[in-house]
């Protein structure tokens, strides 16, 4: 038993370091990523496309359920974009709350008779398309419930331009995140198939006539640990990824496609959650398969603003689903494991994945429980072990920080010098129970997964126009998958 515990605590102990290596690399991919995309900004051709005719149209999806209390602030937002030509597409997915009447009342929308909807991917029959000449690049769109994958499939078979974007309903874009996408995609439009938005925690903001008025940092406790982990993940992550052409993640909640390609490879994939993974999957898969030039690239100063769930409950659905996402994602996509035919997102990307983030979970557990027989077997003292427990400290919190000092050389979207200390704060007390309980959630997760559970869960929406102080209005949502 000795020697299986010993054995055991040296393959945890090189996972590790591996683990810790490959993050710090993309770390500092992530660095010479964001030096690339400021110095070519600068020198960009396309630096000036706010109003200018050159820029690609573009059709904004916006998947719907039980979003009454968010949805209208989202869509005069969208309404008011710097853009010279786009759209603005709503999919209600069989909504049981107001989000349609809404709607309606307040755009003063009719039935379209005359508009025609081309079934080029499978998707729920759309019942009605509703417009208003008054907003000619509003339309909403009225469907049975049939999960947001079936909504951006709907969505995309109305669209009437060559750029697609999906965009969430209780999410907010900066008013020139459609100009600096564009700017990514013109650089290279033969090649760029997708580009991935920066998605950024608006609890704690002033929001006014659908804009951030003032960034502020989360007043509660779990929206602020996800304002750094989102920046970790977004800034720290993707930005690194996305230099070697590695990016396995578009988030849904903002992201732009090439509508050829993605109808070439038959839309989202509806019927369970991970649609976001796997639409950028089959993007690589079907590039590489069919040997083409392509790029899935990540704009970070593109910038799209949404609510966080504020209460564990919520999170955890949030985050369980996650997990049955991505395991449901790497399971059926195990032919990419270390293949060499799929280049870098097979050689690299997929086992980073499978090896990090999937079975990350199982050799954490599985290490506590090694160490717990080191202890009980007396074949550590507790010197090491708080030596350990330092390194593993000072080597995540130096991840963290390592964002935090990204965030702050490009973007400094947060101008106060105290919300600065609060993040450099809370970046150590994530340590504190807060990772330790993801780990939980993507366990239950990949249980849930096991006994087929294929449903969205639940998340509570808060009105934008709630005044700091007063209790929000909520309203559940959860899209039948």
């Amino acid at each position: 038993m000795r020697e299986l515990l010993l054995g055991y605590g040296t393959v945890v102990m090189y996972y590790v370091m591996a683990v810790s290596l490959l993050y710090f690399v993309v770390l500092f991919l992530s660095y010479k990523g964001v030096y690339g995309m400021i110095k070519g900004a600068v020198y960009s051709r396309f630096r000036s496309l706010s109003g200018s005719e050159y820029a690609p149209p573009v059709s904004l999806l916006v998947p719907a359920y039980n979003e009454e209390l968010t949805i209208i602030e989202n869509v005069k937002s969208l309404l008011t974009l710097s853009y010279h030509t786009y759209e603005v597409i709503v999919v209600n997915d069989g909504s049981k709350d107001n989000t349609l009447q809404v709607l309606i009342e307040a755009f003063r929308l009719r039935p379209k008779t005359d508009e025609t909807v081309h079934y080029e991917i499978d998707c729920t029959k759309i019942k009605t398309v509703y417009h208003n000449p008054d907003y000619p690049n509003l339309y909403v769109v009225d469907k049975s419930n049939g999960g947001k994958a079936d909504s951006l499939n709907a969505g995309i078979n109305l669209s009437h331009y060559p750029l697609i974007c999906s965009i969430d309903a209780d999410s907010l874009l900066e008013k020139d995140a459609l100009i600096r996408m564009s700017r990514v995609y013109m650089e290279n439009p033969t090649e760029t198939v997708a580009i991935g938005g920066n998605v950024r925690i608006a609890n704690g903001c002033t929001i006014r006539d659908g804009d951030i008025a003032d960034v502020r940092l989360p007043k509660k406790m779990w929206p602020m640990f996800q304002t750094l982990e989102y920046m970790k993940a977004f800034l720290g992550g993707r930005i690194g990824w996305s230099h070697i052409n590695g990016l396995i993640i578009v988030s849904g909640a903002f992201g732009m496609f090439r509508k050829d390609t993605v109808v070439k490879v038959g839309g989202y994939r509806d019927g369970y959650p991970g649609e976001d993974m796997n639409i950028i999957i089959k993007l690589h898969r079907y590039m590489l398969e069919n040997k083409l030039p392509y790029r899935v690239a990540y704009c970070p100063d593109a910038v799209c603003w949404t609510q966080a769930p504020d209460s564990y409950r919520i999170l955890s659905s949030q985050r369980k689903r996650w997990g049955r996402g991505n395991l449901k994602n790497m399971l059926e996509n195990r032919d990419l494991f270390f293949n060499p035919k799929y280049k870098v997102f097979g050689l690299l990307t997929v086992p980073y994945n499978v090896l990090f983030e999937t079975l990350n979970p199982y050799f954490k557990l599985t290490g506590l429980l090694a160490l717990v027989g080191y202890v009980a077997m007396d074949m550590t003292q507790w010197p090491i072990l708080l030596t350990f427990a330092i390194i593993n400290f000072l080597n995540g919190y130096l991840l963290a920080v390592g964002s935090l000092v990204l965030e702050e050389l490009a973007f400094r979207r947060y101008p106060s010098v105290k919300d600065t200390f609060k993040m450099i704060g809370f970046a150590a007390l994530m340590f504190l129970g807060y990772y330790q309980i993801g780990v939980l959630w993507r366990l239950q997760g990949h249980i849930e997964f096991l006994r087929k559970n294929n449903s969205w869960g639940v998340m509570t929406r808060q009105s934008w126009n709630q005044d700091s102080g007063t209790k929000p209005s909520t309203v559940t949502t959860g899209g039948e998958a």
